[in-house]
């Protein structure tokens, strides 16, 4: 294991700027942990570009490297769950926000954030799904869990677009719902169809600025990634004993309701946390994704970069431009 490796870092000098860029650092640098692995892939969120621009609340120590997925091989363990040569994911538990991220070749970890990669899923395909997979996968098992199968009725799923809601959409899709995508992004609903959308409507649809308490009661589900006045219409909207999946701010982090669509409908709003998410119930969601619900098109929902090219790619995040999923080829396999 050579003793200095690349990592993309991120720093703030004494006037308060930051810069990021690919250093070169030892593995004396390396947080504690029982288990090192050596990175094979990562991705690029939202919260990433954040963190890379030394967002304050996403980062809040420095340096910082950001990456919140990773996938690799273990290369060292002081712990009998995981054994070197043992290829890994770990996604959530603070990586990358709080703790030492996922771009970087080498990264170290406590053995109960780590989940065995399944034997059917490549570590490519697990950094394409990712955090945004693995959240799609809790929204739907939470519509499951919650009696909404696929005769209930048609599901929505707000922010189709992005990166939970186009999973959301496909997983949904496939286990055989009807399924409305949300989307204000007219070049991209010939795509959203081909993910697995019925129909397509603006979020204006939803979002109808009315201030009554309960609206037509229209959808049997829904999958919501905005969150903010979108999600508090939606709820309104939403047909008796149905639920709302929800797992997103971007629109908003206040909801303007009555209790009269939870206890004049029975409607059940389901907050996802997929960053604590139980270890046990991930392990589990992980293994749904790899096979019984395994998409057929991982292959062709992402473009691959290296280290050298995030900084560009976290511009085009952060400016609204980028409109494909991206992973970071980091090592080899």
């Amino acid at each position: 294991m050579k003793n200095a490796f690349d990592c993309y870092q991120v720093n703030k000098n004494e006037q308060s700027e930051i810069t990021a860029d690919v250093e070169s650092i030892s593995h004396d640098d390396l947080p504690p942990g029982a288990i090192t692995i050596r990175v094979v892939y990562s991705s690029i969120n939202y919260k990433d570009a954040l963190a890379a621009t030394g967002q304050p609340g996403v980062v809040r120590n420095f340096p910082h490297v950001p990456g919140i997925d990773a996938a690799g091989i273990v290369v060292a363990s002081d712990s009998d769950q995981f054994k070197v040569g043992q290829s890994v994911v770990v996604t959530s538990y603070e990586l990358g926000v709080e703790r030492w991220g996922a771009w970087s070749e080498f990264i170290r970890v406590q053995p109960e954030w780590i989940v065995p990669l399944p034997e059917e899923l490549t570590l490519k395909e697990s950094m394409i799904l990712g955090t945004a997979g693995l959240t799609a996968a809790i929204c739907v098992s939470s519509l499951l869990h919650h009696g909404i199968n696929v005769n209930a009725g048609e599901i929505l799923v707000t922010g189709a677009s992005g990166g939970v809601g186009s999973f959301a959409l496909s997983l949904l899709n496939q286990l055989g719902y009807s399924v409305t995508a949300v989307s204000s992004k007219i070049a991209l609903q010939e795509r959203l169809i081909e993910l697995g959308a019925k129909q397509i409507i603006h979020p204006n649809e939803v979002n109808t600025g009315s201030k009554k308490p309960l609206l037509k009661a229209q959808w049997a589900g829904a999958i919501d990634t905005v969150g903010g006045s979108l999600l508090s219409h939606l709820i309104r909207s939403i047909q008796p004993e149905g639920c709302v999946a929800a797992c997103g701010n971007a629109g908003g982090t206040e909801l303007d309701l009555t209790v009269f669509p939870f206890i004049l409908r029975g409607v059940t709003l389901s907050g996802i946390d997929s960053a604590w998410y139980p270890i046990e119930k991930r392990t589990a969601l992980w293994q749904k994704l790899a096979t019984d619900w395994k998409l057929p098109d991982l292959d062709s929902r992402a473009r691959v970069i290296t280290l050298d090219q995030v900084s560009k790619t976290v511009d085009s995040i952060l400016n609204g431009s980028h409109q494909e999923r991206t992973i970071i080829q980091i090592g080899e396999e």
